[in-house]
């Protein structure tokens, strides 16, 4: 490891260790990781027609669900609520893309002091109509389409901002159930406190570049909530719940760490890309991220058992893990999209440590 990687992340601990990020400290953690002297000068016309391309969308999704699979409470201890419809609202079509709106109701569907672990949507793709694809050419074949789903955060200013959810290749000759983890848009919604429904957008796109594939993609159908459609298996989400009063997070803060009552644990803190000047712009994906911080008092060891020089004992981060991100880089006159992975973002645990 050369020194400039040595001192980033000795820079990372330090502002990690810290109660809490501050928008100054944690900014200058990007900047440094990303090896840039400032925030790039983007503007909200720079996201105008901004399309993710599906290499930087694919690098992003693999990093982010590496880190789901990290944090997921078991199933068998959860409580699964079934039966939360979604009610389809207008497919729009366009040359490249299929966009099919959903509503959930979510208001009284997750119990009181409990945690929403994982969140499923499932959507049932129709048989294939032939009638659908498009006439025979000598084309390279195409077996898939891409489906994404997007969390749409209604903004006070009436317009709609959309953040990716979930991607994966759809098989265009099957049918069946198809099942998108879409955690991420309900812990969003639970942060949005406006008490609204929850909005998706399902997005189907061709495999890769091309008109054949964006025309073969078009022959994907799922099931609506319309009632005049006749399929089977309309729209549904699925969550699977944990009551904190049998299943609490060993670690984490109760509500008597508010207080400054409790011993050393971890407390939420939310951090929203969307709420920060400095961000709004330049970071395209998540909207925000659970950063969590560590709180509490620790016990002090008996003066005689102190070592020479050693300071408190004081609650400090134990582990932590990456964020994934995909962000707006500025080239010249071009605007560039990457994703990268952003080490020791999340805490994972808390311990008291001695200063020193």
């Amino acid at each position: 490891m050369d020194l400039r990687c040595t001192c980033m992340l000795c820079m990372l601990c330090l502002i990690l260790t810290v109660r809490a990020f501050t928008q100054e400290g944690f900014k200058e953690v990007m900047l440094k990781q990303l090896g840039l002297s400032e925030v790039p000068k983007l503007h909200k016309r720079d996201l105008v027609d901004l399309v993710i391309p599906d290499h930087v969308k694919n690098k992003y999704m693999s990093m982010l669900k590496r880190q789901r699979v990290k944090r997921r409470a078991l199933p068998s201890l959860a409580g699964i609520l079934r039966g939360i419809p979604g009610h389809t609202g207008e497919v729009l079509y366009s040359d490249t893309t299929t966009r099919q709106k959903l509503m959930f109701d979510m208001e009284g569907r997750i119990p009181k002091n409990s945690e929403v672990t994982m969140a499923e949507l499932k959507l049932f793709k129709k048989p294939l109509d032939r009638a659908n694809l498009p006439a025979k050419q000598s084309h390279r074949p195409v077996s898939n389409a891409r489906v994404s789903v997007y969390w749409v955060q209604r903004q006070h200013d009436g317009t709609n901002r959309t953040s990716l959810i979930d991607s994966r290749l759809v098989p265009i000759r099957e049918s069946g159930w198809k099942s998108f983890d879409v955690t991420q848009a309900v812990h969003y919604w639970l942060r949005n406190k406006r008490r609204e429904p929850m909005f998706l957008e399902v997005w189907i796109e061709g495999e890769r570049m091309g008109s054949h594939a964006s025309e073969m993609a078009k022959a994907v159908r799922f099931t609506s909530q319309d009632p005049k459609d006749k399929a089977l298996g309309k729209p549904e989400l699925v969550l699977y719940t944990l009551n904190l009063d049998d299943y609490g997070s060993p670690g984490d803060c109760r509500e008597e760490a508010l207080m400054g009552k409790s011993t050393c644990c971890r407390q939420k803190h939310y951090i929203s890309f969307r709420e920060l000047s400095w961000a709004q712009h330049w970071i395209l994906e998540p909207a925000g991220f659970q950063a969590f911080r560590c709180s509490g008092s620790c016990l002090q060891l008996p003066r005689a058992l102190r070592r020479l020089g050693s300071g408190q004992r004081s609650c400090a981060v134990a582990g932590s893990s990456a964020l994934p991100v995909i962000y707006l880089v500025k080239r010249g006159n071009r605007t560039e999209i990457e994703a990268a992975e952003f080490p020791n973002m999340i805490v994972e645990s808390c311990s008291c440590g001695t200063d020193g």
